[in-house]
């Protein structure tokens, strides 16, 4: 597909790239661009399809299904389509990802790559057509086109970094893209708030990235609002870095051995707060 000239302004071009670029390296994963597994269908590409993904229920080609889906969910959707799914907590998304997988037989690596990359570009061109101040529909709420894009961004490479490790190759996080999940992760945060977790619970937190920006979480007896700016007065801030920042707030890693690893560091009057932070959240 020709990929679109980005000149309204609607996404930031660094986004667009980001996401471009997330797909397209999610597509070479799936491809087994120079590991000589090949690409052609029954092949060595196929036999990968049928992998398990760590940490999840899914093999290789149903989270390589399940992204060429969310792909096109959110092409749609930045097209000004009306598509229902779930109600917006996390369970109901669960749910609708399993009756979507149920619907959608492929499971072939290459034609999913093909899926990835093709729907990532639908979702550019149609984007771009939006106002930027235009409020869109999605499974998490409300959002702008550019929180939508950072919403895909977000996804992918969740998704990515699951097949990469499933298939024993490079993950594609890096800080620069981490620190453009965090309009959406602002946005969603409240939304997909633990409320057994939350409930009780009366904190300021400041989160940073290391070399990067930050926000605030603000948890009054379990309501939660998020900040684009730290607050003046934490009670703990989190420093941590970037990639591993996304991948606890995605759940692909326990908040212990990250910062065992020097990876997150917490401190303030309630630094016993740093590790619990994570789990007060479910990823969708």
């Amino acid at each position: 597909m020709e990929k679109v000239q980005l000149t309204s302004g609607v996404l930031p071009e660094d986004l667009a790239e980001a996401i471009r670029g997330t797909a397209r390296d999610i597509a070479e994963i799936l491809a087994g661009s120079g590991d000589g597994g090949g690409s052609g269908r029954g092949g060595a590409a196929g036999h990968r399809g049928g992998l398990p993904v760590p940490r999840s229920v899914w093999t290789v080609g149903e989270a390589a299904a399940h992204l060429a889906q969310a792909n096109a969910l959110m092409a749609d959707l930045a097209a000004g389509r009306e598509r229902p799914y779930g109600d917006g907590t996390p369970g109901s998304l669960a749910e609708a990802n399993e009756r979507a997988l149920a619907a959608f037989a492929e499971r072939d690596p290459a034609t999913l790559a093909d899926m990835i990359t093709a729907q990532a570009e639908a979702f550019l061109a149609a984007v771009e057509r939006r106002d930027p101040a235009e409020v869109l529909t999605t499974p998490l709420g409300t959002m702008s086109p550019a929180v939508l894009g950072s919403y895909l961004l977000t996804h992918m490479l969740g998704h990515g970094y699951d097949l990469a490790l499933a298939l024993g190759r490079p993950h594609m996080l890096d800080a620069r893209r981490v620190a453009l999940t965090l309009p959406f992760m602002i946005t969603a945060m409240p939304r997909v708030a633990d409320p057994a977790a939350v409930a009780g619970l009366t904190a300021r937190f400041a989160v940073r990235l290391r070399g990067g920006p930050g926000f605030g979480v603000t948890v009054t007896d379990g309501e939660v609002q998020v900040a684009h700016e730290p607050p003046a007065r934490p009670d703990c801030t989190i420093l941590t870095e970037p990639v591993a920042f996304l991948l606890l707030a995605l759940g692909r890693l326990d908040p212990w051995p990250v910062i065992a690893r020097g990876k997150a560091l917490g401190w303030g009057r309630k630094p016993w707060l740093a590790p619990r932070f994570p789990t007060l959240f479910r990823a969708p």
